[in-house]
């Protein structure tokens, strides 16, 4: 018997020490939010590490800590290809316990998360994807497409230029879901304002040779070549543009133009340029102060993505509290019920489409004898309201809404 006793008392303690060392489970373990983005190529400047460090603000400001738990942010470069972005979303979700997606700039990499999120059931935050198929034909219950999308982008700039008088375009397009987007968008702003479209030419993604685009835009005789590319493409096409002295007669418009693509061109290539963004880091007083921080954090000027990506995560986090679950619709429908405040949004409401309304805005890049200090790049000329910046919900054609 007291053979039989020593070892019980010797298993048990051997169990328990298992136990110690055994790794925590899913359920004990930290809630894990994984930033899905382009760490490497043309559009790591707009999100990349960036987003990494504001969803890491976003996560300390709350405290590190959600329903218990440790909240951790992990990352991962998609290198603007779909089926690496889907590998990536899958494993995340199927073997590595990541709740929510978030950023994602890249339209085509964005549609195929939205749809493993959306067949999972877990939340997707696209904080850095455009096109609006995402709260269209592609919308997700647990899908919110947050900071900006092609059809606002081009509301505000495409309106702002026709009203400057110009009656023809040409487009120069990023060969993927996002120049197609861009365009289509564009296109029908354009043809509201009684301007017509004199012609349109598509680039490869990540082009390092735009000549033979921007000559055929030059012979075209368009008042204005729009661009509807972004990142490196737009860097690249505009300061071609400039050598070919292609600017001195025809003007340039930009459908989706980043702080950090202004920042990279030089005010000398950039200033006159108007353009749509969600954010601006000098612009108030809240904008200013995080920012600053974003800035000692980085020793770069935050974008609308970086801006967004604090939002979303801040909101997420909020929503899964007071919902008091990880369950990816749960959490998407408290998201949907509560208003977004942040120092970017002030009573910002997310729509059954998974739209985030909120405030866009319409600046001019300013010339080099107009900035007067580090950043200052922008003159703000208007706000548009929400409701007129992005696409009537009933518009879009999601499905969610057939369903109701």
């Amino acid at each position: 018997m007291e053979a039989m006793y020593l070892v019980r008392r010797s298993l048990g303690g051997l169990i328990g020490l298992v136990l110690l060392a055994a790794p925590a489970t899913a359920e004990n373990g930290p809630v894990k939010l994984g930033v899905l983005s382009d760490m490497s190529s043309l559009y790591a400047d707009n999100g990349g590490q960036g987003s990494v460090v504001a969803a890491q603000m976003a996560v300390d400001d709350f405290g590190g800590k959600v329903l218990g738990r440790d909240v951790q942010v992990v990352s991962a470069d998609h290198q603007n290809k779909a089926d690496a972005g889907a590998t990536i979303s899958r494993r995340w979700l199927d073997s590595e316990s990541v709740e929510v997606i978030l950023d994602v700039p890249n339209s085509a990499v964005a549609l195929a998360v939205q749809g493993i999120t959306r067949e999972k059931k877990k939340v997707f935050l696209a904080t850095g994807a455009a096109t609006s198929r995402l709260t269209g034909d592609e919308c997700s219950g647990t899908g919110i497409h947050w900071t900006y999308d092609t059809y606002a982008l081009s509301q505000g700039t495409t309106k702002a230029i026709a009203k400057l008088g110009s009656k023809t375009w040409f487009f120069l397009s990023a060969d993927y879901s996002l120049g197609a987007q861009l365009e289509a968008d564009s296109r029908k702003v354009i043809e509201s304002t009684g301007a017509r479209v004199v012609g349109a030419v598509k680039h490869p993604i990540n082009t390092p040779d735009f000549s033979s685009f921007l000559l055929q835009a030059q012979s075209s005789k368009a008042e204005v070549i729009a661009l509807a590319n972004a990142g490196g493409d737009f860097i690249n096409a505009v300061k071609q543009a400039s050598e070919f002295g292609i600017t001195k007669e025809q003007k340039l418009a930009g459908l989706i133009v980043f702080i950090a693509d202004i920042h990279s061109l030089g005010l000398q290539s950039a200033q006159g340029l108007l353009l749509s963004s969600a954010f601006y880091w000098d612009l108030n007083d809240k904008t200013r102060a995080w920012s600053k921080r974003f800035i000692e954090k980085t020793q770069k000027v935050p974008t609308m993505i970086h801006a967004g990506t604090y939002g979303a995560v801040i909101h997420y986090l909020k929503a899964v509290q007071a919902a008091g679950t990880l369950d990816g619709p749960i959490v998407a429908a408290k998201m949907r019920e509560m208003p977004v405040n942040d120092f970017m949004t002030e009573n910002g409401k997310i729509r059954e489409d998974g739209r985030l309304v909120r405030d866009m805005y319409l600046f001019r890049v300013k010339s080099p004898q107009e900035s007067k200090y580090k950043f200052d790049y922008y003159q703000l000329l208007a706000t548009m309201p929400g409701e007129e910046a992005f696409r009537p919900m009933e518009e879009g054609g999601c499905p969610l809404l057939k369903k109701q």
